[in-house]
């Protein structure tokens, strides 16, 4: 398994806008969260402010457009959510600017709703979740600093370790496992809003697009080596100052039989 945990990327001013969405998300979800008792209130509870295709195409809930972009459906999809736009939101933010920045990442969101309804405009299943808003901010990240290093935490059995891995194989890996999700699981029938994700991905790649030129393109690239024009930030592990105690183990006899 492996889960991102930081970048090398610092940011040259406080991403206060995604501190706002990562504290906005957390206090929403905190104030429905006695729902999680009652299954038949929670189920209400996202059909009246989740994403229901269906109900968009009877000309009703388009305020759920947006809406939809702030609930969560446990604390594992909150928690990875919440975790990405920490990692990536402040360098988007940092190149768009506080306002434009939240302009971005709503109108990533809405793309990213357009793009499943597309897929499914008669589905009576909510789509709840801030993935697709958070996809366009991947997008853009991807396109801006496609070499920025990742670190990354691998858990395998016994074995712990962060190893440093390019932008461009961490986010274009997601936005591959995103497309052929959508293509391989039957429409209806998917837990995830894959075509939701790749929507909102390429939405912020093509947002970015024209801020991307505006830097240079391909000679912005160039001059960094595209990696971020900041300096890189580095991150070292100190030993501890607190002696070791070793330990004598003694045999001490099983209260079971095997």
């Amino acid at each position: 398994m492996l889960i991102p945990i930081r970048d090398h990327n610092p940011s040259t001013r406080r991403p206060y806008v995604t501190y706002a969405l990562l504290a906005a998300n957390v206090i929403i979800f905190a104030l429905y969260s006695p729902l999680f008792s009652d299954d038949y209130a929670l189920m209400r509870f996202f059909q009246q402010w989740g994403m229901l295709p269906a109900r968009l195409s009877y000309g009703e809930g388009h305020v759920t457009l947006l809406t939809h972009q702030f609930l969560h459906g446990d604390l594992i999809h909150l928690g990875s959510n919440m975790l990405f736009l920490w990692i990536f939101g402040n360098n988007v933010e940092d190149v768009w600017g506080h306002w434009k920045f939240l302009g971005f990442y709503l109108l990533c969101g809405l793309a990213a709703a357009a793009l499943q309804y597309t897929t499914e405009p008669d589905s009576v299943i909510p789509m709840v979740g801030a993935s697709g808003a958070i996809a366009g901010v991947l997008g853009g990240y991807l396109l801006l600093y496609p070499r920025a290093r990742v670190d990354m935490f691998l858990f395998l059995i016994v074995i712990f370790r962060i190893i440093p891995i390019p932008a461009w194989l961490v986010l274009g890996g997601w936005f591959v496992l995103q497309v052929l999700g959508g293509l391989s699981v039957p429409a209806g029938e998917a837990g995830v809003a894959y075509w939701a994700h790749a929507g909102g991905f390429v939405a912020g790649v093509l947002l970015c697009w024209p801020v991307w030129q505006r830097l240079g393109g391909r000679a912005y690239w160039a001059m960094h080596d595209g990696h971020p024009p900041n300096p890189e930030a580095k991150y070292q592990f100190t030993r501890s100052r607190v002696p070791k105690v070793q330990r004598k183990r003694r045999f001490q006899p099983s209260p079971w039989r095997r």
